[in-house]
């Protein structure tokens, strides 16, 4: 048994907060340069250009990436031989939440009620996902997801008989329909299978996945490079301007469903894909 007190969860919570505001991980830096150096339309050669001077600005603790610094979504997978002491693992990840905010001048964006909108002044609450695994680890990720990009989000109960064509149409639509509003070139997250719940968290999740890394399935790999390049067809371009790349990746995960269901769930993120991670 491996005891962790919540004073050193506030702290990761809070450290992961402020980190994934203002830096970028390697693959997403990596990922722009590259559409960058490959883009021949002269605009968004330059806009690319643009998007990789904010991120090395950000990278100062100059000002965040983005001035929507996000609802903070967070993962947790804790294992099952992990005690946590000292308070409440839910109180501890909000309390970082709302010190990593504070100490990062970062803005508060959460409204407590979807209706009457008055502001919590402190980000908080965090929507909080928790997954139990074996060991005595406890793994916290920090992704915050600005609303530009999850207001373009889509999910769709379609029908077996929809087929993978189906499955292709609504994804690319969604795009379309999202055009210059999400900031591209976008991340795009695809959750296929389970349930109307499970295919929204598995687009989320699937944004998360190293760019570098594909779907370990030949068949979905393959999906996730035809959807690539159709989207970047569509023309829309970085930051809505026209050229090559209005995406810079399509990240599938896919789990089991229903005989009578099809689930498929689109979350879509704007360039700056933000999220840390600490494992305690």
């Amino acid at each position: 048994m491996k005891n962790i007190h919540v004073s050193k969860i506030i702290e990761s919570v809070k450290d992961c907060c402020i980190k994934a505001n203002y830096y970028l991980t390697e693959d997403v830096k990596q990922k722009i340069i590259s559409a960058k150096e490959q883009e021949k339309y002269p605009l968004a050669k330059e806009v690319l250009g643009d998007i990789e001077e904010n991120f090395k600005i950000a990278e100062k603790g100059v000002l965040p990436l983005c001035q929507d610094t996000g609802m903070t979504c967070v993962f947790i997978e804790i294992g099952q031989d992990v005690h946590i002491e000292g308070g409440s693992l839910e109180a501890a990840i909000n309390e970082g939440v709302r010190q990593g905010y504070a100490e990062g001048y970062l803005r508060k964006s959460v409204v407590a009620d979807p209706l009457f909108r008055n502001n919590t002044g402190d980000n908080t609450p965090a929507i909080i996902n928790y997954e139990i695994k074996e060991g005595d680890k406890l793994r916290i990720l920090i992704a915050p997801k600005g609303f530009g990009s999850e207001n373009m989000s889509a999910i769709k109960m379609l029908k077996p008989s929809d087929g993978v064509e189906g499955v292709k149409e609504f994804i690319i639509n969604t795009v379309k329909e999202a055009g210059p509003n999400p900031c591209p070139p976008i991340i795009v997250g695809v959750g296929i299978g389970g349930t109307f719940e499970r295919a929204a968290l598995l687009s989320k999740k699937a944004l998360l996945r190293n760019l570098n890394e594909s779907n370990s399935n030949e068949y979905y790999k393959t999906l996730e490079e035809e959807l690539l390049e159709k989207i970047n067809s569509l023309g829309i371009g970085p930051q809505g301007f026209g050229g090559r790349h209005t995406a810079l990746k399509v990240n599938i995960e896919n789990y089991p469903t229903h005989i009578a269901g099809l689930p498929v769930a689109v979350n879509i993120s704007c360039h700056s894909l933000r999220h840390h991670e600490i494992i305690l």
